[in-house]
């Protein structure tokens, strides 16, 4: 399913679903940050998606990491929330999706580094890397959220 993301544009289709979802900043022990490019938009992001009942926002960082990544991770910190109402997500099926986004700071405790479905590349990439990569404008938002070492997680 391809997916096309929009940001503050006018012609962007209106929203139809708010699903909840959770993401990982994880880092090596070189402080490299971990990205995935994925399958239904060719850019590179941070592991995550959607939560499901029965589980808390941390546990589906955990679980989505595993299954996109095969790493198992433990949550650390939490970068911040991104609910802007001006991001929104169009799916091919129609469902068109109002940003919501719990991101977390996560450290690598097992597991072992392989490509699953829903990316073509996974890579831990250097911070100042981060910038020459194709990705959407709301990863890179939260990268930089991420490398200011906040006292406080952003609340947007």
């Amino acid at each position: 399913m391809a997916r096309t993301e929009y940001y503050d544009d006018p012609n962007a289709p209106k929203p139809n679903r708010l699903v909840v979802a959770a993401s990982a900043v994880v880092t090596d022990e070189a402080g490299r940050i971990l990205l995935q490019r994925r399958v239904d938009n060719g850019l590179y992001a941070l592991p995550g998606g959607t939560m499901d009942l029965g589980e808390s926002l941390p546990d589906t960082a955990v679980r989505e990491v595993f299954e996109e990544t095969g790493l198992e991770v433990e949550i650390t910190g939490l970068v911040g929330t991104y609910t802007d109402p001006r991001h929104v997500i169009a799916y091919s099926d129609g469902e068109v999706r109002q940003q919501f986004n719990v991101c977390f700071t996560a450290r690598v405790t097992g597991g072992t580094l392989r490509i699953s479905d829903e990316s073509t590349d996974l890579r831990f990439v250097l911070p100042e890397e981060v910038t020459d990569l194709p990705m959407h404008h709301t990863q890179h938002l939260r990268l930089r959220h991420f490398l200011e070492q906040r006292t406080s997680p952003y609340l947007g």
